[in-house]
């Protein structure tokens, strides 16, 4: 899949996902969320596996979709869309952007950034959103030729470990070192509208919300947490 993406507007992308177990990952739930959220003002939604894309895909076939899967190996710390096989999959089920993991850490099996990037534009013609947790790594993967780079890792790598999303800070070094083609998108402990509004203040084109508006478990679980104490 790939849609037009010249022309998409600044503004909300909502992450429609839902942890382990949850009944609220059941394809038809996901699928009725993104629906919703596009009906009510989002550019666009944020999927993971390639499960959650086809339903979304087919439920809103004119969807904007960022996808990615998160698959964990024994043998390295990255897990969102974190080889050739998971990018594939991702982009057959139907997504226009592919997010990847695009931090400095070793990925399985040997695999490098470099590598990926390379075969997804020549083999599948896909653009990429590196997820990044650094200015550093987010120049890096704009000049390896990912179309997108986002915050979404600033705070849960273990170089940043000791840093409290959103990352804020990272937007005007990240869009004063990019060329002006490469979307920059602010995506990681977005609370509020008003914090959103300030990401797009500091330079990002779109602003990522998952938990704060479809993380209901997550949510249900602090309040109940906080008020039983």
């Amino acid at each position: 899949m790939s849609m037009p993406l010249e022309g998409l507007e600044r503004g909300l992308i909502v992450s429609v996902q839902a942890p382990p177990g949850s009944p609220m990952r059941d394809p038809d739930v996901i699928a009725a969320m993104a629906d919703a959220s596009l009906r009510n003002g989002a550019a666009g939604v944020r999927l993971e596996s390639p499960e959650h894309i086809g339903a979304v895909r087919r439920r809103c076939p004119e969807a904007l979709i960022i996808g990615l899967w998160k698959v964990t190996y024994p043998e390295s710390s990255v897990y969102i869309t974190p080889g050739w096989r998971e990018i594939q999959a991702v982009w057959s089920a139907g997504a226009d952007v592919v997010a990847i993991d695009a931090t400095a850490r070793a990925r399985p099996d040997g695999q490098t950034l470099e590598d990926l990037i390379q075969r997804s534009r020549n083999e599948l013609n896909a653009p990429l959103m590196a997820d990044v947790d650094s200015v550093a790594n987010g120049l890096r993967s704009a000049e390896l030729g990912c179309s997108w780079v986002g915050t979404t890792l600033y705070g849960y790598t273990e170089d940043t470990s000791t840093c409290t999303p959103p990352g804020l800070t990272l937007l005007p070094a990240l869009r004063e070192g990019m060329d002006p083609s490469v979307r920059l998108i602010c995506e990681g402990g977005i609370s509020s509208p008003e914090i959103a509004r300030s990401a797009l203040d500091a330079g990002a084109d779109n602003v990522v919300v998952g938990t704060a508006i479809t993380g209901v478990d997550l949510q249900v679980a602090a309040y109940a947490r906080v008020m039983a104490g």
